[in-house]
């Protein structure tokens, strides 16, 4: 049953993102632009609990996870899933770690490489993350205010990104690629600018897992 209602909740969504039926929207793209804005520059840390949906072309649930997410600007984050499967993905700054505890297999790639033109730009923040983006619409349902924008790169790999903020909070993600699969991200527990432990955003790999890729090295002065 919470399946089903979960995936209600996440088509009427998507209709009130794409259409903006059941929803005031609004050419005017200021609120939208101030909103992201003061999420990018001004948001020190991020700390939230997460529950993230896979819906694919056809409306079908394919994936339901939670768990947690820490970020720290510029460009540190720690994405932490619990259920169904523990997984953890780890931005320290210049590499982005993946490490997947039941294949006890960790991936690495240089960040810039990574994350160059994806949504997790906007989560890192840091200069010219708001260029690579175009607001499209802001679109108000109820007590949240939805922000409809599109990168600027269409090699990118997806199509919009679209953040719904409560209270000048971020509270909603919804991601929709180049094959019209949406995931669908709502937060919960957020709290801003609280200091995190210096070694947070830190990753070693343990010993007994495979390592595929070669970590950046920090150039030196």
């Amino acid at each position: 049953m919470r399946q089903y209602g979960r995936i209600l909740l996440c088509g009427a969504l998507v209709a009130v993102l794409m259409t903006g039926r059941g929803a005031t929207a609004t050419a005017d793209t200021s609120l939208g632009e101030t909103l992201v804005a003061a999420f990018v520059n001004d948001v020190t840390t991020l700390s939230a609990r997460f529950e993230q949906s896979v819906i694919d072309a056809e409306g079908e649930l394919l994936d339901l996870s939670n768990g947690s997410i820490d970020i720290e600007r510029p460009g540190r984050f720690r994405w932490a899933t619990d259920e169904p499967y523990e997984q953890q993905v780890i931005a320290d700054g210049l590499n982005v770690w993946s490490y997947d505890v039941d294949l006890a297999q960790v991936t690495v790639k240089a960040q810039a490489q990574a994350l160059a033109n994806t949504p997790a730009m906007l989560l890192g923040g840091g200069d010219g993350a708001m260029d690579e983006f175009l607001i499209e619409e802001t679109v108000h349902d109820g007590d949240v205010t939805w922000v409809r924008m599109v990168p600027k790169d269409d090699s990118s790999g997806f199509k919009r990104l679209v953040l719904g903020f409560e209270e000048g909070k971020l509270a909603r993600m919804v991601f929709l690629d180049n094959l019209e699969q949406q995931t669908v991200v709502e937060l919960s527990d957020v709290t801003y600018d609280e200091a995190f432990d210096g070694a947070h955003f830190e990753f070693t790999p343990p010993d007994d897992v495979d390592i595929v890729g070669t970590p950046a090295v920090a150039e030196t002065p």
